[in-house]
């Protein structure tokens, strides 16, 4: 544990903040931090019998971090009744004052990260290492099948004008990243050209639903037992809009593509990109017509976002090291978004 972790989250605080809502009694013991993002601090702990996860911001927080908890919470509180695989929502605190942040409390979800390992029985199996990949698939499938309005979240984004928005919002997102100390610009690619394509090829309809945001193998636990997806987590870029980008999100991220480093999945006997494209359509009946631009979309949205680690990494603000290999992926995703664009004219 490191003293970072232990300056941001003071355990007497937080066993005082459950023991007021009842969650257990005792002394918070078998503490350790869940390695594999390189945003958030993910702390789990036992109390008596039951096993928790803490979520909250880094301690060098963004400016809207503790929004972007509350969100996260929300969206998991709602998603409690569908058939959504995701880490049941227990407790949520917004108030910023109590640990340094926003934060909230979900259950420890059994299943291991296949970008970092792939254990038995998925390890030997062909057939199970193709269940896992149709898996990822189905999760998706679910979660746009869930009505936002239903499940009281309706207004965790603006759907009207989605589409036209998402070249020039991401555009002007990455300008943002000037403000930071010792960064020279983003030299990722030829994003104006890609901005314009989106701009000029966007599709005139959509299908309004929750989008994940930011799914891939490495926000996913997959279950130990068969090859099938246990849980959907890191739910902090969820927001409405069309649920086809968590699609796009999906295939430009696919390992064997090049884009993202997944050294556990190489050699893994998972589904074509079309085999899953034609497992999400059998289970949505969504309109496929445009998927090259949402594919497009993902590439560069993701490109975009991920060179924001870089320039915070020059700014002190974010390991080096993680900022260098997220820049490297963002010059991959912006290749990638050129190539689809190229091979589509």
């Amino acid at each position: 544990m490191s003293d970072a972790s232990i300056e941001a989250i003071d355990t007497r605080i937080l066993q005082s903040w459950m023991d007021t809502r009842k969650l257990g009694s005792g002394d918070i013991q078998d503490i350790s931090f869940i390695a594999g993002g390189t945003q958030n601090m993910l702390m789990r702990f036992r109390r008596e019998a039951d096993v928790y996860v803490l979520r909250r911001p880094p301690m060098h927080k963004r400016a809207n971090s503790d929004e972007t908890m509350r969100r996260e919470a929300r969206v998991l509180g709602a998603l409690g009744n569908t058939n959504v695989p995701h880490p049941r929502l227990i407790a949520a605190e917004s108030d910023e004052n109590i640990l340094g942040a926003a934060f909230y409390l979900m259950e420890c979800v059994d299943g291991f990260n296949a970008n970092l390992e792939i254990p038995e029985p998925h390890r030997s199996d062909p057939l199970v290492q193709h269940a896992m990949g149709l898996s990822m698939a189905d999760a998706i499938a679910a979660l746009s099948q869930v009505d936002p309005a239903a499940v009281g979240i309706l207004n965790l984004g603006k759907a009207d004008g989605w589409i036209e928005r998402q070249a020039p919002r991401w555009r002007s997102h990455l300008e943002t990243y000037n403000d930071f100390d010792n960064y020279d610009g983003a030299d990722i690619g030829d994003v104006d050209m890609v901005s314009s394509w989106l701009t000029r090829h966007a599709p005139l309809s959509m299908q309004i639903g929750i989008i994940h945001g930011d799914f891939h193998f490495s926000n996913v636990l997959m279950r130990r037992d068969k090859g099938a997806l246990a849980a959907i987590v890191d739910w902090e870029l969820a927001t409405i809009g069309d649920p086809l980008l968590d699609l796009a999100h999906l295939l430009v991220t696919w390992p064997g593509n090049s884009t993202m480093r997944s050294p556990a999945l190489e050699g893994v006997n998972l589904p074509t990109p079309d085999e899953v494209i034609n497992h999400y359509a059998l289970r949505t009946n969504r309109d496929m017509t445009h998927l090259v631009w949402f594919r497009v979309l993902a590439a560069y949205r993701l490109g975009i976002i991920l060179e924001g680690t870089n320039a915070r990494a020059g700014a002190g603000l974010a390991p080096r090291e993680t900022g260098t290999i997220l820049h490297e992926t963002a010059v991959s995703l912006l290749e990638h978004a050129s190539s689809l664009i190229q091979d589509n004219s």
